[in-house]
C-alpha cells in the first residue's frame, strides 16, 4: 500500500493514519484505529517516516511539521 503517490501527494490511508498521528501512537493502536492490518500499518509507517512525514520516538509515531504540512 503506497502512501506517498509518484506526483508527491498521499493516499487516503496515509491521510488516515497522519491524522490519527495528531497524537502519538504505537503501530498497534494506530492499525485499530484506522482499521488496518497491523502488518500493513507498519508498512505505511515505514514508508512515511522515510519521507520524513512522521517520526518515532521509542514506541510512539507522531506527525511532523512536513506531515503537517502534506494534510
Amino acid at each position: 500500500m503506497a502512501c506517498v503517490n509518484p506526483d508527491g501527494t498521499l493516499s487516503e490511508s496515509a491521510k488516515a493514519l497522519l491524522r490519527v498521528l495528531a497524537k502519538p501512537a504505537e503501530a498497534e493502536a494506530i492499525a485499530k484505529q484506522v482499521g488496518q492490518p497491523l502488518f500493513k500499518v507498519r508498512a505505511s509507517l515505514r514508508e512515511l517516516t522515510a519521507a520524513g512525514l512522521i517520526q518515532e520516538d521509542g514506541e510512539k509515531f507522531h506527525i511532523t511539521a512536513s506531515g503537517q504540512a502534506k494534510l
